[in-house]
């Protein structure tokens, strides 16, 4: 009787050690004269936990982490191929609480299935999606995206079936699908977990809105800094193209739709929409002005559908239990789940798959299990670099797009990065617009310059110099680059620098009064 031994190939698992992991397993193994098969899934998400390793048994897979390879011939001692007690055993997986109080959608196969074997990515309801699509129009398949209330999942939220219309209703030789999966945001993950865990549910994603627009190339435009996920895109496929899934006459059907891999410029800038898709025409990654639209001139000029990794991989499963079925997750207008990323000053950081309307609070305590410092945690930044600051007072918001605006606040790509109370705050808002300048495309003056300015007043206000003076011309500032910025970069670099003013005051030594020390 062979064993089953589940290891991850996930970037993370590998920074931790989790080839050596494999290698002593399989070494270990043979030594003992035991017949097991190794199978390379991807990360479960419970990325404090990693090395987690898994064990097929009659009663289920049966989970042990972190391992290192140090531990492997203990494990074997204590017969942990029959799922008995050692003291990294987690129990069974699926009874492991962080997964329990999921609800995952998109992951529903991440860290089950081996990434690229298409024969149990279709044992574990693949491709049900896509068959249910070529059976529908395209008209049938962007209403039923449409109805399941599915928004962008890379920050700005716009509905995708509106999106998908607009491309549907141009006239044009040639459209396109591009995939944004050049994830750039600090603490977030959730992209390349799908692309290194679950890689078939991405194409076939992006197959879906293919067929639906009347698309038959797709790009999926990779961050550099991928070079796992780069691997295993290219294996799925080419075995989805071996096996009719891609190509010319997909599954017997008149539709066609190819795929390829390009590799991201490594700017921060050109995650956004146009810069990307400027490089993706192998020019330099600068910001286009709207209109047009890329849903109407896109790339090369022709109708192009861009959406983030998780957007086209929440299409497969829509297309498969309907667009009522995805709908009954969330609140409010936002509909289904969100991939949420915990990272930081967090004592469990990982990935956590939940129906919008979880709270800040519940994230951060229930899940991350509060600060790793043990000191309280004073501040958390959502949505990335230019995602806003929020103290502990705004921590029971819930995880909605519409009440994150309320509070001058965005979701986001899902990131949240945890600060105990020995954060700087006035050295956080520095950053910001440091990094603004850093990722800067040039191209428009209020970013450019602005962010460049930001940097000299922060300076300047920490120092004491002009004190009154200087935090108000940092209101100016940013209210110039919020304004009068092309794209998101500059325009939303406020986001962080006011919230860090406005929340923590006393960084900046402005008492609560609103008055500055020097002032007073």
């Amino acid at each position: 009787m062979v064993t089953k031994i589940y290891i991850p190939r996930d970037s993370s698992a590998l920074a931790v050690g989790a080839e050596k992991v494999a290698a002593a397993v399989t070494a270990e193994a043979k030594a003992r004269g035991l017949n097991v098969e190794i199978v390379r899934n991807g990360s479960r998400g419970l990325y404090w936990l990693e090395t987690m390793v898994e064990v097929d048994t009659g009663q289920g897979r049966v989970a042990y982490g972190p391992v290192k390879a140090a531990d492997v011939a203990a494990l074997f001692d204590a017969d942990f191929i029959h799922g008995k007690p050692h003291a990294l055993s987690l129990g069974l997986t699926e009874e492991i609480d962080w997964l329990k109080k999921q609800q995952r959608l998109t992951f529903a196969r991440v860290g089950i299935t081996d990434p690229v074997s298409l024969e149990e990515y279709l044992a574990h309801d693949g491709y049900k999606g896509l068959n249910n699509a070529l059976k529908l129009s395209g008209a049938e398949i962007v209403k039923t995206v449409t109805d399941s209330g599915l928004r962008g999942r890379g920050g700005a939220a716009f509905p995708t079936g509106i999106k998908w219309n607009t491309v549907l209703g141009c006239e044009a030789d040639q459209k396109y699908i591009v995939c944004n999966a050049d994830e750039g945001d600090s603490g977030t993950y959730s992209d390349r977990m799908i692309m290194e865990g679950d890689p078939f549910v991405l194409i076939e994603g992006m197959t879906i809105a293919g067929v639906a627009v009347g698309a038959t190339q797709g790009y999926i435009y990779l961050r550099s800094e991928y070079p796992h996920a780069l691997i295993t895109l290219n294996e799925a496929i080419t075995a989805a193209n071996k096996a009719g899934y891609l190509g010319d006459n997909i599954l017997g059907s008149d539709k066609t739709f190819h795929l390829e891999v390009r590799r991201a410029a490594g700017a921060y800038v050109c995650g956004e929409e146009t810069s990307l898709l400027e490089s993706l025409e192998g020019k330099r990654g600068l910001v286009r002005f709207k209109p047009p639209l890329p849903a109407i001139e896109g790339l090369f000029g022709k109708p192009t559908v861009v959406n983030n990794v998780i957007s086209l991989a929440s299409v497969p499963i829509i297309l498969d239990k309907g667009a009522q079925f995805y709908a009954d997750y969330g609140m409010g207008r936002s509909r289904g789940t969100l991939p949420i990323q915990l990272a930081g000053n967090l004592k469990q950081c990982g990935l956590v798959e939940l129906a919008f309307g979880a709270t800040l609070r519940e994230l951060l305590y229930d899940f991350g299990g509060g600060s790793a410092s043990g000191k309280p945690i004073r501040a958390v930044q959502v949505g990335g670099p230019l995602g806003a600051y929020l103290p502990e007072s705004q921590f029971d918001t819930p995880l909605d797009y519409e009440e994150f605006a309320k509070l001058w606040a965005v979701l986001g790509h899902g990131g949240i990065v945890a600060f105990d109370d020995s954060v700087d705050m006035a050295k956080m808002a520095r950053y910001a617009f440091e990094f603004c300048a850093v990722e800067s495309c040039g191209k428009c003056t209020p970013c450019r310059i602005g962010s460049t300015r930001g940097v000299e007043v922060i300076d300047k206000i920490t120092s004491g110099k002009d004190h009154a003076k200087n935090i108000q011309l940092v209101r100016d500032l940013s209210d110039t680059m919020l304004n009068g910025s092309l794209c998101a970069l500059g325009g939303m670099t406020p986001y962080p620098v006011l919230s860090a003013l406005n929340h923590f005051p006393e960084d900046f030594g402005v008492s609560s009064t609103g008055l500055s020390s020097e002032a007073k």
